[in-house]
C-alpha cells in the first residue's frame, strides 16, 4: 500500500483518533467515520439543566501516552490541552460517617490511612504502592506498551527463568484476596478493590495484576480543562489539522473484502467507500456483524465487563465537602458484587462514583453556591440487551442513591435537580453488540487479558483499535491501542511516499 493509499478509521473515539494522527502523521490520506455527531465516543457530553456535563471517563491518566501521540506527529500536548493535576484524587465515604481521602503522594495518604485505621494498616498501604508499582514497571515495556502478547510470549518478554517478576504479578489470586495480605480494616479492602472496577470487573473474580492502577494514579490524575470531552475536541482538532477527513452521524454497514484482504465499506445510505486499509474503532463484539472471517468473536453475554447507570444532573447540593471525585460505598461489598455477577441485578445498596465537576480537586467551586454539574456512576450489569431496566427500575435506583448519598452526609436537593439518565440499553444502542458492556471483555481470570485481541485480524488490511482491543479500556490505553494498531499497518505495508522520521509506539521508525 503507497502513502497516498485510503486509510478509513471506523469511530472517533480516543483509540480512532489516535490512529488518524499517527497514520496521517506519515503521510496516509485518512478518513474517519463516526456515527455519534461529535466526536469522542464514551468521551461525551450530555445535557442537564440546560448545561452539558461529562457523562463518561472523567480522569485522564498515563499522560506520557498523549505527549507520545503528539510528539511524534510533530506537536506539543500540553500546548493543545491544559491540564491540572490533582493532588487529592479521590475523597471516600462511608455510611458510618468515617471519610478518607486520598492523595497522590504516598506518604499523605499513609498519614491519612493511620489516622483513619491505624498504623499497621498505614504500613500495608505502603507495601501495596510498592507492589503495585513493581507489576506496572514489569508490565509497562512487556504488555501494556507493546503488541499483544500471548501467555507465553509475555513470559519471555518477563523472561522465562526471572519467577520472582512473573510471580509477583499475582496473577492466580484475586484482588480481594491479595488486598487481605495488606490490609485487615474492610473498608481499606474494599477501596482499593475499587481499582477492579476501573476495568469493570469485580474485585472478586479479578486478579490482583490490577493493583497496578494505583500507582497510574499515583504517577498523575491530571483534570481536563474543559472536561474529558474536551479532550476529544483537542484530538479531532489536531487530527484535522494534519489533514484527517472527519464524518459525523456516519454509519457502517458493512466491511467489504476481496481476496486480498479489505476493499472498502459500505455505509448505511448505500454509499461505498474505497479502502486498502481499514482501523475499526469498534467495540469487537460488533465486528462480525460488519464482516466475516475476521478470528474475532463476539463477547458472550456471562464475559462481559460492567455497564453502568449513570446520572447527569445539575443540582443544589448541602453536607458533604464534595471534592471532584468522590465515592460513597456501600456496606456490603461482596453482596453488591455478587448481585452483579451472578444475580445479573442491580443493587440495593450501590457503591456510587460522584465527579462534581465544577469543583477542582480538593473541592474548590469557581462558581460559588447555585446548582452544580455532577455525574452519578453506578455499576449495572452488561444486560442492555436482554434484560432492559424499566423507568421504574430507574427511578428505583435513583431514590436509593439518593437515600444512599444522604445517609454518607451528602444531601442532593430534588427540587433544583435536573437529570438524564443513561442505562444500560441507552448504552448497547450508543456501542452495538455490547449489551451495554464497557469495557468490553472482563477482566475475570488472568487468562482474560490474552482474549483480547491484538491490532491484527485475520484478515488482511483490517486492525482494531479501542477499549475493548489489546492493552485494555480507559481513555488512555484505548489511545495507545490506536497508535499499536497504526504501528502495525505501517509494519505490514510497505510505505513508498517519502515522510519524515518518526517513532509510533510499538513499531518502528522509517525513511
Amino acid at each position: 500500500m503507497a502513502a497516498g493509499d485510503p486509510v478509513v478509521v471506523v469511530g472517533a473515539g480516543a483509540g480512532g483518533l489516535a490512529a488518524a494522527i499517527a497514520l496521517s502523521a506519515r503521510g496516509h490520506e485518512v478518513t474517519v467515520l463516526e456515527a455519534l455527531a461529535t466526536p469522542g465516543g464514551k468521551m461525551r457530553h450530555v445535557r442537564a439543566g440546560g448545561r452539558a456535563v461529562d457523562a463518561g471517563p472523567t480522569v485522564l491518566t498515563m499522560r506520557w501516552i498523549f505527549e507520545r501521540l503528539f510528539s511524534e506527529a510533530g506537536s506539543d500536548f500540553s500546548a493543545r490541552v491544559r491540564l491540572t493535576r490533582a493532588s487529592l484524587l479521590a475523597r471516600h465515604a462511608w455510611s458510618d460517617g468515617t471519610r478518607l481521602d486520598l492523595s497522590a503522594n504516598i506518604e499523605d495518604s499513609a498519614a491519612a490511612i493511620a489516622a483513619f485505621a491505624g498504623t499497621p494498616e498505614a504500613d500495608g498501604y505502603r507495601r501495596f504502592c510498592a507492589d503495585s508499582r513493581a507489576i506496572y514497571a514489569t508490565l509497562k515495556p512487556s504488555y501494556i506498551d507493546a503488541q499483544r502478547p500471548g501467555p507465553v510470549d509475555l513470559m519471555r518478554r518477563i523472561g522465562l527463568f526471572n519467577f520472582g517478576a512473573q510471580m509477583a504479578l499475582k496473577p492466580l489470586v484475586t484482588m480481594d484476596a491479595a488486598l487481605s495480605s495488606y490490609f485487615a480494616d474492610r473498608r481499606l479492602i474494599q477501596l482499593f478493590g475499587r481499582y477492579a472496577t476501573y476495568c469493570g470487573a469485580s474485585p472478586f473474580l479479578a486478579p490482583a495484576t490490577l493493583m497496578l492502577v494505583a500507582h497510574v494514579e499515583q504517577d498523575g490524575v491530571w483534570l481536563v480543562d474543559g472536561g474529558m470531552h474536551a479532550l476529544a475536541r483537542t484530538l479531532s482538532d489536531f487530527a484535522v489539522d494534519l489533514g484527517v477527513t472527519i464524518r459525523y452521524a456516519t454509519t457502517v454497514d458493512a466491511i467489504e473484502t476481496g481476496p486480498g484482504g479489505v476493499t472498502g465499506l459500505r455505509l448505511s445510505g448505500g454509499e461505498r467507500i474505497k479502502a486498502s486499509a481499514i482501523v475499526f474503532n469498534g467495540d469487537v463484539s460488533a465486528l462480525a456483524t460488519l464482516v466475516s472471517g475476521s478470528g474475532v468473536e463476539p463477547v458472550a453475554p456471562q464475559d462481559r465487563s460492567f455497564s453502568a447507570l449513570t446520572f447527569t444532573m445539575t443540582a443544589e447540593t448541602a453536607g458533604f465537602p464534595l471534592a471532584h471525585h468522590n465515592v460513597f460505598f456501600c456496606d456490603d461489598s461482596p453482596r453488591e458484587f455478587d448481585t452483579l455477577t451472578r444475580q445479573r441485578a442491580m443493587p440495593d445498596q450501590p457503591t456510587t462514583y460522584l465527579c462534581a465537576q465544577d469543583r477542582d480537586d480538593v473541592g474548590q467551586r469557581a462558581e460559588g453556591t447555585g446548582p452544580e454539574r455532577m455525574l452519578l456512576t453506578l455499576n449495572a450489569p452488561a444486560d442492555g440487551d436482554r434484560t432492559p431496566l424499566s423507568l421504574m427500575d430507574v427511578d428505583r435506583c435513583l431514590d436509593q442513591t439518593l437515600k444512599r448519598l444522604d445517609t454518607c452526609g451528602l444531601s442532593i436537593n430534588r427540587t433544583t435537580m435536573a437529570c438524564t439518565e443513561t442505562t444500560p440499553t441507552g448504552f448497547h444502542r450508543l456501542f452495538p453488540a455490547t449489551g451495554g458492556a464497557l469495557y468490553g471483555r472482563a477482566s475475570h481470570g488472568f487468562m482474560a487479558a490474552f482474549q483480547r485481541p491484538g491490532a491484527r485480524t485475520l484478515v488482511p488490511g483490517l486492525y482494531l483499535a479501542g477499549g475493548s482491543a489489546h492493552p485494555g479500556p480507559g481513555v488512555p490505553m484505548a489511545t495507545l491501542s490506536g497508535m499499536l494498531a497504526a504501528a502495525s499497518l505501517v509494519e505490514d505495508r510497505a510505505l513508498t511516499r517519502p515522510y519524515r522520521r518518526a517513532a509510533i509506539s510499538g513499531g518502528t521508525s522509517t525513511d
